[in-house]
């Protein structure tokens, strides 16, 4: 508790360095690598195949921001003390967050039409997906980056005669009309989700980067390290 008391402190005093102290942490970087994979497996293993969602291409695209993102996380981990190898991170990062958020985007378009009176005309889904830098993942891992659903329809299909756990038979009744965060309501859908996952990420991400850039320009510099001090005093 006190430790939480003093970062606070320290934060509210002198939020730049502080900021920028705190990226010197392997955790912090551990931590966004750690929730970027739980994401991945957590779609894949839960609701692709214990669930039988199928991912559509543009979910697989989504997988495949959350995975780079975790590759960056994973390699300013390394050291987090060395410049390039946080700038490796940041950039494997940010890049991931930003093609998370307009894939997600993309997404909830598609799942609006496909939901409304007229779904003709949607378009961005395909079962040949292609991925930036013309990497074959549907090739190298198909069962995590083949898309095998459509577009805006994430209801569990269930294969004839498959057996389900009393656990399992639940929650596909649960989601019978899609992935939501509620299913009852129809309260936010996984496009929707992923959208201000990847939002807030990017958000503290060039918070942090920011901070970071500031600190650095400012040591290099007495006269501005020196303002810096005293406009915390």
């Amino acid at each position: 508790m006190k430790n939480i008391r003093q970062y606070w402190e320290d934060l509210r005093s002198e939020p730049i360095p502080t900021i920028s102290r705190w990226q010197d942490q392997r955790f912090l970087w551990l931590m966004m690598a750690g929730m970027s994979l739980f994401m991945v497996i957590l779609a894949h293993s839960v609701f692709q195949h214990w669930l039988y969602m199928k991912p559509c291409e543009q979910c697989v695209y989504i997988r495949y921001a959350f995975f780079v993102m975790a590759l960056g996380g994973v390699v300013a981990a390394i050291n987090p003390r060395k410049a390039t190898l946080k700038v490796i991170g940041y950039v494997l990062a940010i890049y991931g967050c930003v093609k998370g958020v307009l894939w997600s985007v993309k997404l909830n378009k598609i799942h609006h039409v496909a939901h409304s009176d007229n779904p003709f005309g949607v378009q961005g889904c395909s079962t040949e997906p292609t991925f930036p830098f013309g990497l074959p993942l549907d090739r190298w891992a198909p069962d995590w980056f083949k898309p095998t659903g459509d577009c805006g329809f994430d209801n569990p299909i269930v294969p004839s005669g498959a057996e389900l756990s009393g656990l399992q038979q639940w929650l596909v009744d649960f989601y019978a009309d899609g992935w939501y965060l509620w299913p009852p309501t129809h309260f936010m859908n996984m496009a929707q989700c992923t959208l201000i996952m990847f939002g807030l990420i990017l958000l503290v991400l060039l918070i942090c980067a920011g901070a970071w850039i500031t600190q650095s320009v400012s040591s290099r510099n007495p006269e501005t390290a020196s303002k810096m001090r005293e406009n915390n005093a």
